[in-house]
């Protein structure tokens, strides 16, 4: 295509919006009738996001409705009691925030959580944090006791002046159970009273709201069963953690509740999340048969692709559609950074298998003031800008469509606005593939699989003995999987000195024993 035919192209399919986002699909190569063809699809996309917004059950597996568009617009809750509740939650977290930072007494906060609990307040601490931040921000973020040390050492003993939030909604998750029991030895361990750190944001009558009313932690806050956890970072999950570290709450749901309104309109050519949703449709044939590349130019995005990666996988995932058919569903994410990704795997998505689209993001201001030149006439900014521009054009030379974001700097306001922009753009994409984009059975089938295993391992722990024993043998006993205690054999080795192993040639030849 000459570069006067994507000039007039790059015109027609630009949309830019008057708080400095745009949107540029000119590179993804659909065709003229493309919208016409899917308009159909589009038009039943608004009118289930319609019924969405306005508090249709969304979640028939959880018989709930799925309303973080109201957590940044509390008029649009379809109930006054709704509205009430999240505008005294917003508030009430204000005014504790307020007083933690008057009362001097705490500097840092480690936040406890997983999935959604953790994922959406690390992107927003390294997207929007500084220097002067009011308090710093750790994050156990997993069951792996050695990523558990490596937070405590990297605190430095500051433990005293550390507020701890832990977020669950059911308070039965596995992994923030754990997390917070560690802290609670290590506070305990350092002389203090966890209770007098600890705070919870959790579903109301959850076995963590029982826990935190018993032991009378400073503070609770509502984590509400139509708020799904990768959508939560504007509910309590995400707003605690920001009023925590002095970040600008108001911008930040402000830029959502912005892109929200200009996203609701049902013109497919005026609505970034709908022009999205088709450019994901178009480029894997409505099958998920390419992957989405997630490119920021910009370091404060790094966690961006990783954000994005649950928020999409999560939800567009499925094994079947709302039919009840068979369809396997989905779009891979992966992503890190620009430039960095060029020196990664830039070589391979301009000349190798073509399985990808691309989404870069550009951010227009390189930073705060004056830059000095790196060589004359150019700063590091313009090396930046240079390297998003070529490797956009690289990859359209070789076939390969690519989507541009733009916005004119990472702050709260353009921030909410990026993760409104994907929440709807998932929505939309899921109604077009006839697909539930707020259940997770996937999820819950893991958690059940993983019960077992610990099941397991307290009855192979019951059954070692002192004679020595192949996991063959000891699965005859258990009446369980060989292989199964093999591996769980194999974990006790390494994690409990009283069981020994006497490694064989293969597997089935090694001998375990209780000392």
């Amino acid at each position: 295509m000459s570069n006067e035919s994507l000039w007039r192209r790059f015109q027609e399919y630009h949309l830019a919006y008057d708080f400095g986002f745009s949107i540029d699909i000119s590179r993804m190569a659909f065709a003229d009738d493309f919208f016409l063809k899917m308009q159909p699809a589009a038009d039943r996309a608004f009118a289930a996001m319609l019924e969405l917004e306005n508090g249709a059950i969304a979640n028939p597996d959880e018989n709930r409705m799925v309303g973080h568009y109201w957590l940044r617009a509390p008029q649009l809750a379809p109930t006054p009691e709704l509205r009430a509740e999240i505008e005294q939650c917003g508030s009430a977290i204000e005014e504790f925030a307020r007083k933690i930072h008057a009362d001097g007494k705490f500097k840092d906060v480690l936040v406890i959580g997983i999935g959604g609990s953790a994922l959406g307040p690390q992107f927003i601490r390294d997207a929007l944090g500084t220097e002067v931040d009011a308090m710093r921000v750790h994050f156990f973020d997993n069951t792996d006791p050695d990523g558990i040390d490596r937070v405590l050492a990297s605190m430095e003993g500051a433990l005293a002046q550390t507020l701890c939030v832990v977020i669950s909604k059911s308070g039965g998750t596995a992994e923030t159970r754990n997390g917070m029991l560690e802290a609670t030895a290590a506070y305990q361990q350092a002389g203090l009273d966890f209770a007098a750190h600890a705070v919870a944001v959790t579903g109301a009558g959850s076995k963590l709201d029982q826990h935190a009313t018993q032991q009378k932690w400073l503070a609770r806050f509502p984590m509400w069963d139509w708020v799904g956890g990768r959508t939560s970072v504007m509910s309590a999950v995400g707003l605690v953690p920001m009023f925590l570290q002095g970040l600008d709450v108001d911008a930040f749901l402000r830029g959502a509740a912005a892109m929200d309104e200009k996203t609701r309109a049902a013109d497919v050519r005026k609505n970034a999340a709908m022009l999205l949703a088709l450019m994901w449709h178009f480029a894997g044939n409505g099958r998920g048969q390419k992957d989405m590349v997630i490119l920021p130019y910009k370091d404060r995005l790094v966690l961006f692709s990783k954000y994005l990666q649950q928020l999409v996988m999560e939800s567009l995932g499925k094994e079947r559609d709302l039919a009840g058919s068979v369809v396997h569903q989905g779009i891979a994410v992966y992503g890190n950074k620009g430039s960095t990704d060029q020196h990664a795997y830039v070589q391979q998505l301009r000349e190798g298998v073509p399985n990808f689209f691309a989404t870069f993001i550009e951010v227009r201001r390189g930073r705060e003031g004056a830059s000095m030149e790196v060589e004359p006439g150019f700063t590091s900014g313009d090396f930046l800008q240079g390297f998003l521009r070529g490797t956009r054009a690289a990859l359209s030379e070789n076939g390969r469509g690519s989507i541009t974001l733009s916005i004119p700097q990472v702050d709260a306001f353009q921030v909410g606005a990026l993760i409104a922009l994907y929440e709807r753009a998932v929505g939309f994409y899921a109604s077009l593939v006839n697909i539930n984009a707020y259940h997770q059975p996937g999820v819950e089938a893991g958690k059940k699989a993983a019960a077992r295993v610990l099941e397991l391992q307290q009855r192979v722990r019951k059954a070692l003995q002192k004679n020595a024993q192949t996991a063959d043998e000891i699965a005859k006993v258990v009446g369980a999987d060989a292989e199964d205690v093999f591996h769980v054999l194999n974990h006790l080795t390494a994690n409990d000195e009283r069981v020994s192993l006497d490694p064989g040639a293969a597997p089935g030849e090694a001998k375990f024993s209780a000392k």
